[in-house]
């Protein structure tokens, strides 16, 4: 399986939640330089609304 770990040449988001007992963890990196992680289903839930509303399609490549 291919790693889909986002880095700084491959910006984006990923999330897992192998199975529903499993507290779901994310890491996101945008292109601007931005950079997070969150483990828990709340944390992961605000980390993805977060990068969706101020990185990644939300800007620029210019990091505008």
């Amino acid at each position: 399986m291919a790693d889909l770990t986002p880095t700084p040449d491959r910006p984006g988001l990923h999330v897992t939640k192998p199975d529903p007992t499993t507290p779901a963890t994310a890491t996101a990196v945008c292109h601007c330089g931005a950079t997070a992680t969150a483990t828990g289903d709340n944390q992961v839930r605000a980390l993805v609304e977060g990068y969706t509303a101020n990185h990644g399609a939300a800007h620029d490549r210019t990091g505008r």
